[in-house]
């Protein structure tokens, strides 16, 4: 076959461009799709379409392999997702689980509080506004009716319209209206004029007070645009603003960085789905889907402990669905209201325990100091910085090299009230950098709430240590769906590579690690219209079934199917041509031409060899 060129490298697409060919890309070859979305969509939920169910599952198969089956110290569970709520009520979700929510008063959108970020500028403040005929942006200061407001906002330091007194509006309307009018209208005239007057502004008042922040630099109409569209969507018509006054705010997280609008206070949000267990809908049959799934674990601590016959130091882990009903999913499914997580609890003996048997408890020699191989003197600290490393190491076993990480200690005042130490596994996304995975070290607090709560006991009788005890924990806890969208956002890329006629155009690439690409080999005849290498592609097809996930495909050129297969991110492909059916000689009979994804090489390779090369290049 006619070998392809060298791919030549593309300067890296901007930042929002980048992730934009990404989401195009996944809904385009299958990877993830919006849920729900012939009925417009449902937000925080995603569906895993071919290619997407393959590289979850194989992200799932990866960590279970290395967590359970290459470890003699960890065990499985399979919990269910809905569980008695007390066990939320010991794990503090039903009081404590909850995100600081505002709202925008503009656009009603709802936000996290934690995620406005600090902005200066000026800020505009309205007392309110009465239906004056305005345009937008228009204060109408010429009225007679915004002079009296103003007036009357004036002697009152702009006291908020909600303790309107009308009488002491109608004496400053009659004060202005005296002061223009004293020459050609009559007393009873003007008496007339002002109670019409206030009459008409009255009847339309908005007293609502409202806000607008304005970088420096932007004019004040911009904040009297604002201002007009907040009062115009409560019902005046055509407001005309009241009582415009301004400040300069340094580092304010109280509005709205896209419109400038004031936000509403910050209110607590419980971020648990409810749901109710049998017919009827009370307060005794409220259930909760899981928000995490590490309480499960906790609860079956006993019953894995005994049956299994595991002795301290061991860990339980689980891969399931959990379920937050999040203030504002975002960033495709970065974050979501439906998920994946994969939660190790590795119980250890307490450090008084170590001290007693060990003689001394062995501590970490500076920030770098390595923990590889398991000690009978480590204590909690040790452990988390081994499990840390652990981690570290799994995610570049599957194409996550250390300089796309970030390994971030949490100060004292970010750790949860439970925590020793907490390390977030972050991950240099392209809108910015966020959490795959968090490693803590929460102590016995879980243990000791559920014993607590459900007045059983949660001791451990160490038969070595002669001592019974709360075991501590450590904490390795991962998204899969996180994991995902860090995995195709690693591979995704572009080069120039040549086409059929030689012509160079851009080819995109997923460069998964063959450990985890959804497909392993892709098979092609060269022609389809040639039944025998049809006949002898598919008993390639069949002879690799077995052991990798593979791909048949006979439709167009082969250069086009190559180029599918790469956005794919099929690391192989074997192509089944002339040479394979013997008729350009004998020694290249029954080989075929294997290609390498990323650097498009070709080698020719015996069929016979063929499954055993590729299990050992993907495992």
């Amino acid at each position: 076959m006619r070998l392809e060129k060298t791919a030549r490298p593309m300067a890296e697409p901007k930042t929002g461009e980048r992730m934009e060919k990404i989401v195009s890309l996944c809904k385009r070859r299958g990877f993830i799709f919006q849920s729900s979305e012939i009925y417009g969509g449902l937000n925080g939920f995603w569906d895993y379409g071919p290619l997407g169910a393959e590289l979850k599952r194989n992200i799932k198969e990866c960590w279970w392999r290395s967590m359970t089956q290459l470890r003699e110290d960890v065990v499985g569970l399979d919990a269910s997702i809905i569980m008695h709520p007390k066990i939320w009520d010991a794990s503090g979700h039903t009081s404590t689980f909850s995100d600081l929510m505002v709202d925008c008063l503009l656009t009603k959108k709802r936000y996290r509080a934690d995620q406005i970020e600090p902005q200066s500028g000026t800020a505009y403040h309205y007392s309110g506004a009465y239906d004056g005929g305005a345009t937008p942006g228009g204060m109408r200061k010429e009225s007679l009716a915004n002079q009296a407001f103003e007036l009357y906002l004036s002697e009152t330091n702009h006291a908020p319209l909600a303790d309107l007194n009308p009488q002491r509006l109608k004496a400053c309307l009659y004060q202005l209206c005296k002061a223009q009018d004293s020459k050609t209208r009559t007393e009873q005239e003007l008496e007339g004029l002002v109670s019409d007057t206030i009459n008409q502004v009255l009847g339309g008042l908005n007293r609502e007070p409202f806000s607008v922040l304005l970088p420096p630099g932007k004019p004040v109409e911009s904040a009297r645009k604002v201002a007009w569209q907040f009062y115009h969507q409560r019902g005046t018509p055509f407001p005309a603003l009241l009582g415009e006054r301004s400040e300069p705010l340094q580092n304010t997280t109280r509005f709205n960085p896209e419109t400038g609008s004031l936000l509403t206070e910050p209110r607590p949000f419980n971020l648990m789905l409810k749901t109710y267990v049998g017919p009827v809908e009370s307060a005794d049959n409220l259930a909760y889907l899981r928000p995490e799934t590490a309480q499960a674990i906790f609860v079956q601590f006993k019953n894995v402990l005994e049956s299994s016959r595991q002795k301290i130091p061991f860990g339980i882990c689980q891969v399931g669905k959990a379920f937050r009903n999040e203030i504002n999913p975002r960033n495709f499914t970065f974050r979501s209201r439906e998920f994946e997580q994969m939660e190790l609890e590795f119980f250890i003996r307490p450090d008084e325990v170590v001290q007693k048997m060990a003689g001394s408890v062995a501590q970490l020699s500076g920030p770098q100091s390595a923990a590889v191989n398991p000690q009978p003197n480590w204590g909690w600290e040790l452990w988390h910085k081994y499990w840390v490393e652990q981690r570290l190491q799994w995610y570049e076993s599957i194409g996550l090299g250390r300089d796309t990480l970030v390994e971030y200690w949490q100060p004292k005042q970010e750790l949860a009230h439970y925590a020793k130490a907490t390390v977030d596994i972050q991950f240099k996304f392209p809108f910015g950098t966020q959490e795959l995975e968090g490693i803590a070290a929460r102590g016995d607090f879980d243990l000791t709430q559920h014993r607590k709560f459900s007045g059983k006991s949660m001791e451990y009788f160490d038969e070595e240590a002669k001592a019974k005890y709360l075991p501590h924990v450590i904490e390795p806890s991962a998204g899969v769906d996180r994991l995902a969208l860090a995995l195709i956002c690693n591979a995704y890329g572009e080069d120039q590579a040549p086409d059929e006629k030689g012509k160079l155009e851009t080819r995109v690439v997923m460069k998964f690690h063959p450990r985890i690409a959804p497909i392993k080999v892709a098979v092609f005849p060269l022609l389809k219209n040639r039944p025998e290498l049809v006949k002898k592609a598919k008993e390639v097809r069949d002879l690799l079934r077995p052991h990798l996930t593979v791909f048949y495909d006979e439709a167009g050129a082969i250069g086009r199917r190559y180029r599918r297969q790469d956005e794919a991110g099929t690391p192989f492909g074997a192509t089944i041509d002339f040479e394979t059916l013997g008729e350009n000689g004998p020694e290249l009979k029954d080989t075929v031409t294997l290609r390498e994804r990323d650097s498009m090489k070709q080698q020719r390779v015996k069929i016979g060899e063929l499954p055993a090369l590729l299990m050992e290049r993907v495992r």
